[in-house]
């Protein structure tokens, strides 16, 4: 079994003039005296903020991996003698697990889950081998607990507990008929004869090895990626699957910062990186290495051939072949948040670098509540934990969307902040969660008093998606609300505040749905909503109680207004439905929004208002190249063309450029 060890494949010694990466090093200095407090320093509050596993869990993580071993041992025998092979294939039958992620980095905490990559042979196959008979296999463990197959996922993965460990399991067959205990996964000849879901599966693996051949000091590099890792996840910014960055993005960014500092200790490598990323000139990409073709023909990350690498934000490539974007999760909004996170953490920097400020200050909080004045909240509802486990993550996985069609919708203007937390009412008597939202004008260009963004449209896009979930059950609903920052609900509130009028409201309502899952299983099971290609149910009214997925969100108006003149500036006038209906801007439960830093309370419109449907209100749209316009002026790197790529700096500006 492949299992991460505490070995490095590069020495510590200080480093000459090697060239580590596509471009020599800005600086080959090494730390001076006050480096090297300061690290013991940041050392000292990594260890205190509990950032390293105990000895005891550390063994329990290997006592696992190794039952793991042996249950997928076992299944390949059982299905190899099954499929009538000889007794000497059975005896030789064989499959290997490998780790990847933060486990194989040797970066993981307590608690982590372990990424982990079973290998088998080419009989074996993911679909019914994996999916099925090896699903069934753990579901009979007495060790196993919340066992969730995400068969369609991007990358297929099997989730599950073992013995409380969280264990995300990849299953990728290769074309051999034995895998050999002592397989190199690094070797390309693993990805003869093998699709993409494969190949992806086996690229994890593959980009780990990679990743800790291609840095100078492996010991340092661990330190400064456990290090902005906590402050990602502090600074809400640590989420492949609502737009931000995973696990292997920051460590992809951090290994090239350790590539153009060979001889910088960890405070100094987290003090350059923010340096470094401030002043990086996005969507040129982050890499560590050339991008290589090869015969196999898989395709890589390349502008000039593919025109959807051309629509990247922030593109940060793997560095083993094929090698791919591992950020296209990213939009223009939450590159926006994390540009600004990242000046953030430089200011902060400089101010530990004179003596102005301690560690601690870099890791505070993201005040995500306090930051937006007007927020959209998703609540997720199920009749049951298991039901809830797999509803959220759907809809968390499509969370993202609702971002790029909002972007999309307003042409930009209306800037969208996913929070990459769930939250819980637990007051609540059925299965919940809420995700957030956080929404503003877009920075910088001056909006008309009474700007309009009407995204009624946009959400009821998103319901549909949602809509489409397979393994829908009776229970599982949503609903999409627009709430104010003074309304938002108490239990996002660590120490909880009062609720305001509309925070009850909305609570009110999917409370009352919570009860009547709770109370009328056997009305669903009599009445189950229509799906998404039923006519019936896509014309739904907003009034059926039995509709899955309701919607409490209209106008959002900015300007500094009052009650009257939000009204207004939707084109409602409260009495009178028929010049409602003539200025287009009346919906059902609509709710008018501003951004300003008004008194007024949040105005519902009446319900018996007529709804305008399948309504979308783009104001104030403004030119802007897209990041296909903007890559098509670049010249492309080394890795693809075979021409020079270097940093370029600018006195104290650090950016790519190519040559």
């Amino acid at each position: 079994m492949k299992v991460v060890g505490s070995e490095s494949p590069n020495d510590s010694s200080p480093q000459l003039a090697k060239k580590y990466g596509i471009t020599k090093p800005i600086s080959l200095a090494g730390p001076a005296e006050a480096d090297r407090h300061r690290n013991m320093e940041l050392d000292k509050f990594l260890i205190d903020s509990g950032l390293y596993e105990s000895k005891d869990e550390a063994e329990r993580r290997k006592e696992v991996l190794d039952r793991i071993d042996q249950i997928v041992k076992g299944w390949v025998k059982q299905l190899t003698r099954q499929r009538g092979y000889t007794d000497q294939m059975v005896e030789d039958a064989n499959a290997v697990i490998f780790t990847f992620g933060s486990y194989r980095l040797g970066v993981h905490g307590p608690g982590a889950d372990i990424d982990t990559l079973c290998v088998g042979p080419s009989y074996v196959n993911r679909d019914e081998d994996f999916f099925v008979v090896l699903h069934n296999i753990l579901a009979e463990m007495e060790e196993v607990t919340e066992l969730q197959p995400v068969p369609d996922a991007h990358v297929p993965v099997m989730k599950f507990k073992f013995l409380g460990i969280s264990i995300d399991l990849l299953y990728a067959s290769i074309s051999l008929l034995v895998v050999p205990e002592d397989l190199d996964i690094s070797d390309g000849s693993v990805l003869y004869n093998v699709d993409e879901q494969t190949v992806r599966s086996l690229n994890g693996c593959r980009v780990a090895d990679q990743i800790l051949k291609l840095v100078p000091n492996v010991e340092h590099f661990r330190m400064t990626l456990r290090c902005l890792k906590f402050w990602a996840k502090m600074r809400g910014v640590y989420s492949n699957v609502t737009g931000f960055l995973g696990g292997v993005n920051w460590a992809l960014l951090v290994a090239r910062v350790c590539q153009l500092y060979p001889n910088a200790i960890p405070s100094m490598l987290v003090s350059r990186f923010f340096r470094v990323y401030t002043q990086w000139r996005w969507p040129n990409p982050v890499m560590l290495c050339s991008i290589e073709e090869n015969e196999l023909g898989f395709p890589v990350w390349h502008p000039r051939k593919n025109p959807r690498d051309r629509l990247h934000h922030m593109p940060i490539i793997t560095p083993a072949y094929p090698c791919m974007n591992s950020s296209y999760n990213v939009s223009g909004s939450t590159l926006r948040v994390m540009v600004e996170q990242f000046h953030h953490g430089h200011r902060i920097c400089e101010d530990i670098e004179l003596n102005k400020a301690q560690w601690s200050a870099l890791f505070e909080p993201y005040l995500f509540f306090e930051a937006y004045k007007n927020y959209l909240q998703v609540d997720v509802i199920a009749a049951d934990a298991d039901d809830m486990l797999a509803w959220k993550g759907w809809v968390e996985s499509r969370f993202r969307q609702l971002t790029l069609k909002i972007e999309r919708d307003t042409d930009g203007m209306l800037q969208c902040h996913p929070c990459p937390n769930e939250y819980v009412d637990m007051s609540k008597p059925c299965s919940h969660c809420a995700f957030f939202m956080g929404l503003q004008r877009k920075e910088g260009v001056r909006g008309q008093e009474g700007q309009q963004f009407d995204i009624r449209g946009t959400v009821d896009e998103f319901r549909q998606e949602i809509n489409m979930y397979m393994f829908w059950k009776p229970g599982m609903d949503i609903f999409v609300s627009h709430v104010r920052r003074k309304q938002l609900p108490a239990f996002v509130f660590p120490d909880g505040y009062k609720r305001s009028r509309l925070s009850r409201h909305i609570s009110q309502q999917a409370e009352k749905t919570c009860e009547d899952v709770v109370g009328c299983q056997s009305a669903f099971k009599e009445r189950r909503p229509k799906r998404k290609n039923d006519p019936a149910m896509m014309d739904a009214e907003p009034s059926n109680p039995n509709k899955r997925v309701s919607i409490r969100l209209g106008c959002l108006t900015t300007g500094d207004v009052d009650i009257n003149s939000e009204v207004r500036s939707c084109g409602i006038q409260l009495g009178s439905e028929e010049e409602g209906v003539k200025q287009n801007h009346v919906h059902n439960g609509e709710t008018v929004v501003d951004d300003s830093v008004s008194q007024a309370e949040q105005t519902f419109v009446s319900d018996k208002l007529p709804e305008v449907k399948n309504e979308v209100l783009l104001t104030d749209a403004v030119e802007k190249p897209s990041p296909m316009e903007l890559l098509a002026s670049y010249e492309l790197p080394n890795a693809v063309t075979g021409e020079a790529y270097q940093i370029g700096l600018n006195g104290d500006k650090v950016g790519v450029a190519f040559m």
